[in-house]
């Protein structure tokens, strides 16, 4: 099981040095660290980090130098590359294949949703979280093709050892904030190894709000495995000529289990985002 550091922190927003990205990006960023953040987490009763990346500027605003560099399952949020690597394998052909309903799915694991099971293209599944839609894709995915794609992004731990096909919300995989927003940059850049046109769809199919002010391309997550719930909300919104990348994670012990820890993690963003002026 996963640790987590949980302390009471004073307000601090302080330029500390520099982070360093992963080996593949060769390049070394400023931080700030607003350790003020915890309290948003610790109103919702979880433990949890906040990762962010000004893109114009090269800082990175963390909730804490620990707890953003551990890395946990990815849960809903490997949506994203897992769409990337069906769409270059040409296991779909794009965001509006059809996705046959197996008949079943394992509503211990998963919840009862009755509302996604049908067949669905893969672009509503994307945006229900229809976990079993892309469970059926991933059976035709070889693991040695999700290894090489996996590392090529360096993405996560590359520990495919589950047995079962739904690798990212059980198991050991695991990837941190701050890796999953350096692969978001890289999604942004079109710094990854798939088509443009598959990061295209893939950059629309993200899109969950869209106005006159900004947009955000996003992705929910959340797990249950091991009795924690492990809760994500990743993406980057794009406003006024620059791109601001974040990476939120809950984890709650489900022996305190609360009704709000699904609606959390947007609200923990959006009040960190809404600080740093990223939002109005």
């Amino acid at each position: 099981m996963y640790h987590f550091v949980l302390k009471s922190v004073l307000f601090a927003s302080i330029l500390v040095g520099s982070v360093t990205l992963s080996a593949q990006t060769k390049s070394v960023y400023k931080k700030v660290i607003r350790s003020d953040f915890q309290t948003y987490f610790e109103q919702c009763h979880v433990a949890g980090a906040i990762a962010i990346y000004n893109n114009n500027e090269g800082t990175w605003v963390l909730s804490d130098t620990m707890n953003t560099q551990v890395p946990t399952l990815p849960a809903s949020t490997f949506k994203i590359i897992n769409m990337l690597i069906a769409l270059e394998t040409k296991t779909i052909k794009d965001e509006n294949s059809i996705v046959r309903w197996p008949g079943s799915t394992d509503t211990l694991k998963y919840g009862y949703r009755p509302n996604i099971y049908k067949d669905i293209s893969v672009k509503e599944a994307f945006a229900l979280s229809a976990g079993w839609a892309f469970i059926e894709i991933a059976k035709k995915i070889d693991r040695s093709v999700y290894r090489e794609f996996l590392n090529a992004c360096n993405y996560g731990n590359v520990d495919l050892s589950e047995s079962d096909a739904d690798f990212w919300n059980f198991g050991p995989m695991g990837i941190s904030p701050i890796n999953q927003v350096e692969f978001l940059k890289r999604l942004y850049d079109g710094d990854l190894p798939f088509s443009k046109r598959n990061m295209a769809i893939v950059k629309t199919v993200m899109i969950s709000e869209n106005n006159d002010d900004y947009t955000i391309r996003s992705k929910t997550g959340w797990t249950m495995a091991n009795h924690i719930n492990t809760g994500w909300w990743v993406g980057y919104v794009e406003r006024k000529g620059n791109v601001y990348f974040f990476a939120t994670r809950l984890i709650q012990d489900r022996k305190f289990n609360r009704p709000d820890f699904s609606r959390c993690r947007k609200e923990i963003t959006l009040k960190a985002l809404r600080d740093l002026k990223i939002l109005p």
